[in-house]
């Protein structure tokens, strides 16, 4: 009982610690990536560049071998062929060619990333993709060869990459040197979705399918909302899942291929709707693509169904009704916006600036000189409460205005409670209703010299912009007043 309890216990540890490097690891891909792309893209090139040239070394090596030149990484370790693995069998073939497109996934990356190439993007995403293409190919070839020349067979508790490296190199420094830049390269491989996904979820919001705040982007050119969220999504995935890339990675391998079969197939409806030349060719290879791919998602799902791959067939039709439901939205926002339509020419209306006010100060002032210089009319209003200490602070400030003349009148709002905003939106609202004019809220705010020293103020502009927003249709103007460091 105590050693289960034990194992229990070390095993929860692992799995905690695991989340804690994973969660790490995403912390610093996503503030490479909040960097801009340039910045980024400097950043995971040498790691790249070095795994690249070990993969290529040890296919140059590994072609000049007859024979393995070592099999420690493997010795010990069983096999991971059942006993009576003598056939291959269709489902077997089909699980095969599953994995194997997985070994390409990332390639839909740069398609798209498309705008952020420099001109002209299409071309040099097109050089992009064909080198990768033959990079990967060059590589999963040459691989695939050295596995049939050394006999190689999966064993628990090792990759066959980690074999190959083996009898390769032998088991010294190279073969450790590889393993580091898989593990690093492995680490830093979410970059493909931080490359790939912001920029397609700009493209979504650019035609009303997400918020329209995914399509900003930030001073170095990155869509940073878009990051934040695929940050939020992932951290939520691996703390889900405890870090677990068996978990993990059906979600990946079922979301690129359902992807890839609706890019192919909604490229066939392109090529039937535009017609140009040769588009029976190219409706048929895109056609073939959408083929394949849709078994591979097909068989992932079928033998990762209860590995986690259920998550995914729940959650696509949740973001397909998602998707729908914003856009439905948005197009109900134009209606009434009128969007596409020649609006009424502009007039104009007698404008009424209303400004809260609770003292005499040079901010007050200030509010009061720019109120005047937007509006037709300025009022000055204050909240006041029936406490006796209130109404004598009110009793005073009102003669002190009565004394400074500004010239504005000042108007007293009761409230019975201590509530701030209610009172004033109540009161604007009430005036609006009575005046034919548009109503402005000017509210002053001291702005500090530093930052922390926001946290020294009492809020009460942002208490006052929010029942505003919330319960008029009065125009909120937040005049910033800059105090100058002492």
């Amino acid at each position: 009982m105590s050693h289960d309890v034990h194992g229990r216990r070390r095993a929860g540890g692992v799995r905690c610690e695991r989340v804690w490097l994973c969660l790490a690891v995403l912390v610093l891909v996503t503030a490479i990536n909040l960097r801009g792309v340039v910045d980024s893209a400097k950043a995971f090139l040498v790691p790249t560049m070095l795994f690249v040239g070990a993969i290529l070394a040890l296919i140059v090596v590994g072609l000049f071998r007859d024979a393995p030149v070592s099999t420690a990484s493997a010795a010990g370790h069983a096999s991971a062929l059942s006993d009576n693995a003598t056939t291959v069998g269709a489902l077997l073939l089909l699980k095969a060619f599953a994995s194997g497109c997985s070994a390409l996934t990332g390639v839909e990356a740069v398609a798209n990333a498309v705008p952020s190439f420099r001109t002209p993007a299409v071309r040099r995403a097109q050089h992009t993709e064909v080198a990768l293409g033959a990079l990967l190919g060059i590589m999963l070839i040459g691989l695939s060869v050295l596995i049939g020349r050394f006999h190689l067979q999966p064993v628990h508790g090792v990759t066959v990459l980690a074999q190959l490296a083996d009898a390769s190199f032998g088991h010294n420094a190279a073969f450790y040197l590889l393993q580091f830049a898989t593990m690093v390269l492995l680490a830093l491989a979410a970059n493909t979705s931080f490359g790939g996904l912001p920029v397609l979820m700009s493209l979504l919001a650019r035609d009303n399918y997400l918020p329209h705040l995914f399509a900003l982007k930030a001073d170095r050119q990155v869509h940073r909302h878009g990051v934040l969220a695929l940050t939020a999504a992932s951290a939520a995935l691996l703390v889900f899942s405890g870090g677990n890339t068996n978990a993990l990675v059906p979600l990946f391998a079922i979301g690129v291929f359902v992807g890839f079969t609706i890019c192919q197939t909604g490229m066939v409806r392109h090529w039937y709707r535009q017609r140009p030349a040769y588009w029976q060719a190219k409706a048929a290879l895109n056609g073939l693509g959408a083929l394949l791919t849709g078994i591979a998602a097909i068989v992932v799902t079928g033998t990762k169904l209860t590995d986690g791959a259920w998550l995914v067939v729940v959650a696509l039709p949740l973001l397909v009704l998602a998707f729908e439901g914003i856009h439905r939205t948005y197009g109900r926002i134009g209606e009434r916006l009128e969007l596409g339509r020649i609006p009424q020419p502009p007039h104009r209306a007698r404008s009424l600036v209303i400004v809260p006010v609770s003292g005499l100060s040079r901010l007050t002032s200030q509010a009061l000189t720019a109120a005047r210089s937007l509006g037709d009319e300025v009022l000055a209003v204050t909240v006041t409460h029936n406490d006796p200490e209130d109404r004598q602070a009110a009793e005073t400030f009102r003669r002190d205005w009565e004394l400074w003349d500004p010239g504005v009148e000042l108007i007293e709002v009761p409230s019975t409670t201590r509530s701030l905003g209610r009172p004033l939106a109540a009161y604007i609202r009430n005036l609006s209703h009575h005046h034919d004019a548009q109503v402005t809220v000017l509210i002053p705010e001291a702005e500090p010299a530093h930052l922390w020293q926001r946290l020294l103020q009492n809020q009460r502009g942002a208490v006052v912009a929010h029942a505003v927003r919330r319960d008029t249709d009065a125009v909120i103007c937040r005049l910033r007043f800059r105090l100058a460091p002492s």
